[in-house]
C-alpha cells in the first residue's frame, strides 16, 4: 500500500493503517456501546471528544484522568476522529497508549498510556455514533483562517465548514440532555449564530422541537512545550451558555476535570462573549509584537540595538511583558484570530464599514516580518563579495518558538521560501523538530492549496528538504547562517567552533537577539559579516573591530 491510496491513511512514522470499511462499523458500534453502559454502571459521564489533534488528544486525556474526592475516576472518555486518510491513523495510536501529538512535555505520553491501557478511561473510535452515548460532548474540530495574499489578513475567510458539518452530525446524533462545549477557537458569534440554528434544526427534523439545544463555549489556552498538559488543566478558563441550563452545566463539567481550586472559572453571560475574549486576548498580543516592528526597523537604520531598549523598558513592572518580536509571529493562535474577528464581524453580525484597523494592520507586520532576514543575508553577502543564487544558506531553528518543536505558521518558514525563491540552496537544523510537514507535504498540508508555497516561486524542490539534527554536518561548507530561534542550544555558539565546522567566514543574521556583543565583535574579528533585527549597533561594532586592527598593524 502506498500513502496516496485512497483507503489506507500514514502515520507520521511510516506506519500504514487500512481505513474502516461498512462492515467495521457495526462491531465498533458493538464495542462502544458495551463500553459505556459499562462505565455508566461505575458512575461515570460519557464524554466525546471531536477531534484528537493538538488539543483535543491531550484534552481528552485530562477529563478521562479526572477523579473524585476518593481518587475514583469520573469520566470514560472516547476520542473521535473523521476516519480520513490524513488523520485515521492517530485512532489506532490512540488505542494503543500512544499519544497522537508530538510533545516536549514528559507528562503527555504516561498520561495517554495511563488513561487507555490502566485506568481504561479514554479509548478513540472513528464513528459518529459514538455522539449517540454522550453526556458531554467536547468540539475540538479545526476552525483555520484561510489567506488569499500574504500580507493582507483582509483578503481572507474563516474556514468553518469542517466545524459546521460537525455541528450537523452532532445535532443529528446527540440527545436532547447532552451539553456540547465547544473549545475550539471560533469567530465571535459562532455558537449563537452558527452552531445554535445548525443543531435545534437538526432537533426538529428529530421531533424534538420543545429540546433547546445546551451549548457551551469555553477556550483552550494551551501552549506547546514542557508545560503542555498543565496549560489544560492547570490554567485559568473563560466559559458561558447559551443558555442558564448550558451554562451550569459547563461550569460543573469544567469543575470536574480542571484545577478550578487554584484557577477559577470566569463565567461570562454569553458565549459571544467567550468568543471575543480569546480573540481579544491573541490579537492585543499580536498587536504589542507587531508594535515593534517598526521601531526595529528603526533601530536598525539608527544605529540602536533594540534588545537592550526592550531590556531597559521591562525593569518597570507595567511593561515587564514587552517582547522582541524575532522573525514574525507564530503558532496556531496569533498569526489568524484577529482575522476570525475581523471576518465576523462582516459576515456574521453583516457589518460593511471598515471598523477594523490595528488588528488586521497587526497581522499584516507580522506574516511579512520574516521576508526582512533574507534581505539581510542578502547585504551580508554582499559585503562579502557573494550573491544569494550561488550561496548555501543554514537556518538555524524552524519552530515557531523557543525551545518546542511546533512549526505551525513559523516565521522560519517564510526565510526559507524566499531565500529558495532567490535562488538559495537552503539547509535547515532544529533539535526538536523531526519533520517539517509544511514543506515534505507541501501539496496537502496544512491543507491542499493552502500552502504558503503558492506565494513565492521556484518551491517544488522544497518537499525534499530534511531537518538535520547534527548542527556539525549543516554548517559544513555553508555561506550564510541565519539565527532564527532562540533556542537554547543556538545561546552560546562558540564563534571560532561555528566558523572552524562552516570552513571559512560566513555571513550571520540574527533574527532573535541571540548573539551578544561580544560574539557579535567575535564574528567580525574572524573576517564574518555580521546583521541582525533591530541590532543598529552592529556597525558601531564592526568599525570598533576595525580600527583595534588597524592599530594593532
Amino acid at each position: 500500500m502506498r500513502e496516496k491510496d485512497q483507503n489506507v491513511s500514514t502515520s507520521p512514522d511510516g506506519e500504514i493503517f487500512k481505513l474502516p470499511s461498512e462492515s467495521d462499523y457495526a462491531q465498533e458500534w458493538l464495542r462502544l456501546k458495551q463500553l459505556a453502559d459499562e462505565q455508566r454502571t461505575l458512575g461515570r459521564d460519557v464524554v466525546v471528544v471531536m477531534g484528537v489533534g493538538f488539543v483535543g488528544a491531550v484534552m481528552a486525556g485530562v477529563v478521562a484522568d479526572a477523579v473524585d474526592s476518593q481518587d475514583n475516576p469520573t469520566k470514560f472518555v472516547i476520542g473521535m476522529q473523521r476516519p480520513s486518510t490524513r488523520s485515521f491513523w492517530k485512532i489506532p495510536f490512540l488505542n494503543r497508549g500512544v499519544a497522537p501529538v508530538e510533545a516536549e512535555d514528559p507528562e503527555v505520553e504516561p498520561l495517554i498510556k495511563r488513561c487507555v491501557l490502566e485506568k481504561k478511561t479514554l479509548t478513540a473510535t472513528f464513528s459518529y455514533d459514538a455522539l449517540s452515548l454522550a453526556d458531554v460532548v467536547v468540539v475540538d474540530v479545526q476552525c483555520d483562517y484561510h489567506k488569499e495574499a500574504l500580507g493582507d489578513v483582509k483578503k481572507g475567510h474563516a474556514a468553518i465548514s469542517a466545524l459546521e458539518n460537525s455541528l450537523k452530525v452532532i445535532g443529528e446524533k446527540i440527545e436532547s440532555g447532552c451539553l456540547v462545549l465547544i473549545e475550539t477557537t471560533v469567530p465571535p458569534g459562532t455558537t449563537e449564530y452558527v452552531a445554535y440554528p445548525i443543531i435545534k434544526k437538526a432537533f426538529e427534523k428529530r421531533e424534538l422541537k420543545d429540546s433547546e439545544p445546551l451549548l457551551a463555549h469555553s477556550f483552550e489556552r494551551v501552549m506547546p512545550g514542557r508545560n503542555y498538559v498543565s496549560s489544560i488543566r492547570d490554567f485559568w478558563r473563560v466559559c458561558s451558555g447559551i443558555n442558564r441550563t448550558a451554562r451550569d452545566k459547563v461550569v460543573k463539567f469544567l469543575s470536574e476535570i480542571l484545577n478550578v481550586d487554584q484557577f477559577p472559572l470566569t463565567v461570562l453571560d454569553r458565549p459571544i462573549e467567550s468568543e471575543t475574549c480569546k480573540i481579544v486576548e491573541n490579537s492585543y498580543r499580536a498587536a504589542t509584537l507587531a508594535f515593534l516592528d517598526e521601531w526595529s526597523v528603526f533601530a536598525e537604520r539608527n544605529g540602536v540595538d533594540i534588545t537592550k531598549v526592550v531590556d531597559a523598558i521591562k525593569i518597570r513592572p507595567t511593561h515587564s511583558n514587552m517582547l522582541f518580536p524575532g522573525p514574525g509571529i507564530g503558532g496556531y493562535c496569533l498569526p489568524k484570530d484577529g482575522g476570525l474577528g475581523v471576518w465576523a464581524y462582516h459576515t456574521l453580525m453583516g457589518f460593511d464599514d471598515d471598523l477594523f484597523k490595528i488588528t488586521p494592520m497587526s497581522i499584516d507586520i507580522n506574516d511579512t516580518r520574516a521576508l526582512r532576514p533574507p534581505q539581510m543575508v542578502r547585504d551580508a553577502l554582499r559585503n562579502m563579495g557573494k550573491i544569494v543564487p550561488a550561496s548555501k544558506i543554514a537556518v538555524l531553528g524552524i519552530s515557531y518558538r523557543q525551545d518546542v518543536g511546533d512549526t505551525r505558521y513559523s516565521g522560519s518558514e517564510v526565510i526559507v521560501r524566499k531565500l529558495t525563491e532567490m535562488g538559495g540552496e537552503v539547509v535547515v537544523h532544529d533539535p526538536y523538530v523531526k519533520h517539517w510537514w509544511e514543506f515534505e507535504k507541501q501539496d496537502s498540508y496544512p491543507a491542499p492549496g493552502h500552502s504558503l508555497k503558492r506565494f513565492f516561486r521556484n518551491q517544488d524542490g522544497l518537499v525534499e528538504l530534511c531537518v538535520n539534527d547534527d548542527i556539525a554536518d549543516v554548517l559544513f561548507g555553508v555561506d550564510a547562517i541565519v539565527l532564527a530561534v532562540r533556542h537554547s542550544v543556538y545561546l552560546d555558539l562558540n564563534p571560532e567552533w561555528v566558523i572552524e565546522m562552516a570552513g571559512r567566514p560566513v555571513a550571520i543574521v540574527d533574527c532573535f537577539g541571540i548573539l551578544n556583543d561580544e560574539q557579535i565583535s567575535h564574528y567580525f574579528q574572524l573576517g564574518c559579516e555580521v546583521k541582525g533585527l533591530g541590532r543598529g549597533h552592529v556597525k558601531r561594532l564592526k568599525d570598533k573591530v576595525r580600527l583595534s586592527a588597524q592599530r594593532a598593524k
